[in-house]
């Protein structure tokens, strides 16, 4: 009983901290200066959701169906957003309804970029452009999608102990991705 519950925490804090570097990514300031992103939480939530996702699905390659670790990776970001809302000053009982839209949107989120990666890079912009741009006209979801596309490799090329390791590689965003 003990050793599962040292374990569980084990990988609650191993959770926490890979989603402490998927944050520091998605805070950038490249993404909001050059890439055309908009600083504010609409924006940040939308990076964060990119990030977390491409780590989920490489978490996915390196671990067991049913893994908790992915899963707990979610409810880190869960708990962000409801702290997240709270620090805002969202009133207590709006809250719970708007955490719940936050995680509908990863999933959402997640569904489209995992089949636009798997597709063409017209398929990754324009999911790019209806989830972080808002279906507004941005030339630099190109740019976004390469960099995307280039993370994607990055975690891919990465040995399966690392990612467990929060040992993250992300592309430089500050650097044209080819």
């Amino acid at each position: 009983m003990l050793a599962s519950l040292k374990t569980r925490a084990e990988t609650r804090r191993k959770a926490g901290e890979i989603y402490g570097a998927v944050v520091a990514q998605a805070r950038c300031p490249a993404f909001y200066e050059s890439y055309g992103i908009a600083d504010t939480p609409v924006g940040r939530y939308e990076l964060l959701v990119l990030h977390l996702h491409l780590v989920v699905e490489r978490l996915g390659k390196a671990l067991p169906h049913g893994a908790p670790l992915p899963r707990m990776l979610v409810e880190a970001f869960v708990t962000d957003m409801d702290d997240s809302l709270r620090e805002l000053g969202t009133g207590d009982t709006v809250v719970p309804r708007r955490v719940r839209r936050a995680a509908a949107g990863l999933y959402e989120r997640s569904t489209a970029y995992k089949a636009a990666l798997l597709a063409s890079d017209d398929e990754l912009v324009r999911a790019l452009t209806e989830g972080v741009y808002y279906d507004a006209p941005e030339p630099n979801a190109v740019k976004l999608a390469a960099y995307v596309r280039s993370a994607a490799a990055c975690l891919d090329k990465l040995d399966d102990q690392a990612v467990l390791d929060g040992w993250l590689d992300f592309p430089d965003p500050t650097q044209e991705v080819t």
